[in-house]
């Protein structure tokens, strides 16, 4: 496909990445110019899916619309997604960018339909017992996107997608502990559940204040359990090509600090959305240029064990998303 045929493709992929993820926005700025018109076009994408589910735009609706559809809006998503693999005409701009990337880079099929399959863990309500779920959960909604993403980057071997797969983890843990209480607000729990029984939290107090101490010592559970996943993902970058090794290890260091500052703030952490600012992404940014020059001359190490592994090649079975499909819900 050429990249030409459609310009404003990049315009809408460049907004919905500035308003949706401003912490992935400014990591993205230091891909080459091809690389990151892929990656943005996949964000879009990924973005547009999740909000569709939802009901929302871009994240931050309060509430579906009415006669919002989740189960239908998702069916409708894994036709599209269909029709975009089989070579047909996008419309939609979202589909239409997903299609060129996809196209292009030969994202294997079960990787988008993967993705979809989580938003159907959300819209089936899947409860969460043990961590191993939560991982599960986070494989499909933001590891298989470092899958994606690392095809776009030229990767290919099972062990350098192993760690992409592990970025992807490491992120979603970190997404999951800043957003506790407004996922809570819409009806959702992402945490063990064996945790919250240990730490003496009922699932349907999860936001009263009275238990925010507790809460925070979950969270901050949560962040260390993303460390080995945030570290495995290191050796990955030695294989991608210098400017995206740079890119992805500046988006590693910002959400890994997004985690730091959530267990910092304690039973505060929610008071505000935890956030970097701008110096503290440019400290992160240069911090990730020199992490990405040394990953050249670092050796390669073994997966650490004991890490949740990915699912081996699996295909959602036709016409369903949902938990059924593969395994299964950022």
């Amino acid at each position: 496909m050429n990249a030409s045929v459609n310009p404003t493709l990049l315009e809408h992929a460049t907004e919905t990445i500035k308003v949706g993820s401003k912490s992935f926005a400014a990591a993205a700025r230091l891909f080459d110019a091809p690389t990151r018109r892929s990656v943005l076009m996949l964000y879009a994408w990924c973005r547009h899916c999740d909000d569709v589910v939802d009901g929302q735009e871009l994240g931050f609706g309060a509430a579906p619309t009415s006669g919002h559809d989740p189960q239908a809006e998702l069916a409708q998503l894994v036709e599209q997604t269909r029709r975009a693999y089989a070579g047909e005409t996008m419309r939609d701009p979202a589909f239409a960018a997903f299609q060129e990337v996809a196209l292009r880079h030969a994202i294997a099929e079960r990787y988008a339909f993967d993705h979809l399959a989580g938003f159907g863990m959300d819209v089936d309500a899947v409860h969460y017992e043990t961590i191993e779920d939560t991982l599960r959960y986070c494989y499909h909604v933001a590891g298989v996107v470092g899958l994606m993403m690392a095809q776009i980057m030229g990767a290919k071997e099972p062990r350098v997608l192993d760690r992409a797969c592990d970025l992807g983890l490491a992120f979603q843990l970190t997404n999951i502990a800043r957003d506790i209480i407004d996922d809570a607000g819409i009806g959702r729990c992402y945490l063990p559940a064996q945790w919250l029984r240990e730490a003496g939290i009922p699932p349907q107090e999860l936001a009263l204040p009275r238990h925010r101490v507790a809460l925070a010592k979950v969270a901050a559970r949560l962040v260390d359990h993303a460390e080995p996943y945030y570290a495995s993902s290191m050796d990955g970058i030695k294989a991608l090509p210098l400017r995206s090794a740079w890119a992805i290890a500046t988006a590693r260091n910002v959400y890994r600090q997004i985690g730091i500052e959530v267990k910092a703030r304690g039973p505060a952490a929610w008071d505000e959305r935890v956030g970097t600012s701008r110096a503290m992404k440019l400290m992160l940014l240069a911090k990730g240029g020199v992490q990405a020059l040394l990953s050249r001359l670092r050796p390669v190490r073994p997966r650490p064990g004991g890490l949740w592994q990915r699912p081996a090649a699996q295909v959602p079975a036709p016409g369903h998303a949902g938990p059924a499909a593969g395994l299964s819900g950022s």
